[in-house]
């Protein structure tokens, strides 16, 4: 993680919580966590940039 973002004490804390709950996970558990994880960063991604395009109008023609 980049050193000029600081996480909040729940943030920091919510990660100690994730990093217990991945460690008590077998290899193969924590692999198909990762693929699922990773599939959610790609949604939220799409959604984030289609809900920009909507509020910034763009590829919407002008009337």
């Amino acid at each position: 993680m980049s050193e000029s973002v600081q996480l909040s004490l729940e943030q920091q804390f919510k990660l100690r919580s994730f990093m217990t709950q991945v460690k008590g996970m077998s290899r193969e558990q924590s692999q198909e966590f990762l693929v699922q994880l990773y599939e959610q960063m790609i949604v939220r991604e799409t959604l984030y940039k289609e809900l920009l395009k909507n509020e910034w109008e763009i590829g919407n023609p002008i009337f």
